[in-house]
């Protein structure tokens, strides 16, 4: 009787774990991380190893990390985004059911860490970057008026992405975290190859005229499209950043990183 009461207190106390989700993350450095020292010279180089390695790793997936199914290729339900900012562009644009390839062969140029605040900005290439879906799209581009639903390919060429990311240190377990709050992206592209279904409602000479304009005029598209990429890859890498650095120790990063105690001079609360 005693040996089973002690199996259930057992039982209960790794179900209330569970349910607060406290106890899940690592507690010893994964070999997939190179620590650095943000008070080394070499810092930004070692830095930069490291998240390369920890992109590398996600592409075949993070051992225990269960809340990202899939990186590479990413699904997203839903974007809806309205834009206004010149009488070249002003758009309505509602995507569905949206997938992106291309994050698995992410190339890592550079990862700074700032002391002050503990925020990243890093630049990666992605050699590829696919983008397919269901679109909704009402409004202008490039003096063209569009109103139509089908099917959106996009398809960039060496897109190079500089990802600016804020964070809040908080405490768990006896490590630091990284609570990421925001992340901002821009970029630039060596091309873009596009294609819409259903432009106009079925006209296909006017539909394979338009796609054919866009495709030759691909820089102005991008500039046009600019909001629409920019808040799709901001969404993803929001995602996959918050779920990794409440699973991964900010330590196992930046060995030397300060206690929230230390950066802000009181306790921070954790994230819910």
């Amino acid at each position: 009787m005693r040996k089973l009461l002690m199996n259930l207190l057992v039982l209960l106390a790794l179900a209330t774990s569970l349910v607060r989700g406290d106890e899940d993350f690592l507690r010893e450095p994964p070999d997939y991380i190179k620590e650095c020292k943000i008070a080394d010279k070499d810092f930004v180089n070692c830095s930069t190893q490291s998240i390369q390695q920890l992109f590398d790793k996600l592409n075949d997936g993070i051992p225990g990390l269960t809340s990202i199914k899939s990186f590479d290729p990413f699904h997203l339900n839903r974007i809806r985004i309205s834009q206004g900012n010149s009488n070249a562009i002003n758009l309505k644009v509602e995507l569905a059911n949206v997938k992106i390839i291309g994050f698995g062969h992410t190339k890592v140029l550079e990862s700074l860490v700032f002391k002050k605040d503990y925020s990243w900005k890093t630049t990666f290439v992605l050699p590829v970057m696919k983008l397919h879906g269901n679109y909704s799209l009402f409004g202008r581009i490039l003096l063209i008026p569009l109103n139509g639903r089908g099917q959106v390919f996009l398809d960039a060429d060496n897109m190079t992405i500089t990802m600016h990311t804020k964070t809040r240190l908080y405490s768990k377990g006896g490590f630091t975290f990284y609570n990421v709050t925001n992340c901002r992206v821009d970029f630039k592209m060596d091309g873009l190859r596009s294609y819409f279904s259903n432009l106009f409602n079925g006209n296909k000479q006017l539909e394979d005229s338009t796609n054919k304009f866009f495709n030759d005029n691909w820089r102005m598209l991008a500039d046009a499209l600019y909001t629409v990429i920019t808040q799709t890859v901001e969404d993803i890498l929001l995602d996959v950043l918050k779920k990794i650095f409440h699973f991964i120790p900010a330590n196992f990063f930046v060995n030397d990183i300060p206690t929230p105690e230390q950066l802000y001079g009181k306790v921070k609360p954790k994230p819910k």
